[in-house]
């Protein structure tokens, strides 16, 4: 369990026993799956690749060996993704946060570590995409259908934590013009020391973030069974 951040086991069985009406289940377990993983180190381009293909191939793997009558390996992949992506979410607002920080000191979103904490952000779509489409791959028959079909629908949808990064990087982009034509910036060694330490301070936020995400859901009453039918 320690290894991955999260236990594989446990969410392959999930997913084996699992009914396509406790879709709104799997998603929420996927999420806090994907996000112990990522709390667990450097939110850097690989570490997530990485992540998220351990999720994908825990959810194929639990998928296969579902066996319950009636079961829709469509909907069960889908919800996976679903909560693959709220999580990335996460991430791309853990970024968000620290290069907020940054910004408001009035270091040069060109730096070198900075444009390129903004250029993987915005990666993080095409990772997501490239993650199940590698569990489609590596499926079988059963169910690489349905995750090519899952595939499918999310690209022409978008995802949530695309769409985040996105406006993310613009508005950013914007906060820092507005910075330089007022002439505030912070001083090249103020900058580049922030700049170094950007990793290291967005995955500080995200362990934040997902601290006060578990609280918050441990207080909530538990959804009423309707509305969970109703979710797809």
């Amino acid at each position: 369990m320690q290894k991955f951040g999260f236990d594989p086991d446990a969410l392959v069985e999930m997913f084996a026993s699992a009914s396509a009406k406790q879709s709104a289940q799997v998603k929420d377990a996927v999420t806090r799956a994907t996000l112990a993983a990522l709390q667990g180190r450097e939110l850097t381009i690989k570490n997530i690749r990485d992540v998220l293909k351990r999720v994908s191939e825990a959810a194929t793997t639990g998928v296969m060996k579902n066996s319950l009558p009636g079961t829709d390996a469509e909907k069960l992949l889908s919800g996976a993704v679903s909560g693959m992506d709220q999580a990335l979410l996460k991430a791309v607002e853990a970024n968000q946060r620290a290069l907020q920080q940054f910004v408001e000191q009035g270091a040069d979103l060109k730096d070198k570590h900075l444009k390129k904490a903004l250029d993987d952000l915005e990666k993080f779509e095409d990772l997501l995409f490239g993650a199940i489409k590698s569990a489609a791959g590596s499926a079988g028959s059963r169910i690489a259908g349905p995750w090519e079909q899952v595939l499918d629908r999310m690209k022409a949808g978008g995802t949530l934590s695309g769409a985040q990064a996105s406006a993310t990087v613009e508005d950013l982009a914007a906060q820092m013009q507005s910075a330089i034509r007022t002439g505030r910036a912070a001083s090249l060694r103020a900058a580049q020391t922030l700049a170094e330490s950007y990793t290291a301070l967005v995955s500080g936020v995200l362990i934040g973030m997902s601290d006060a995400l578990r609280q918050g859901t441990a207080a909530a009453p538990a959804p009423a069974p309707a509305a969970a039918k109703k979710r797809r």
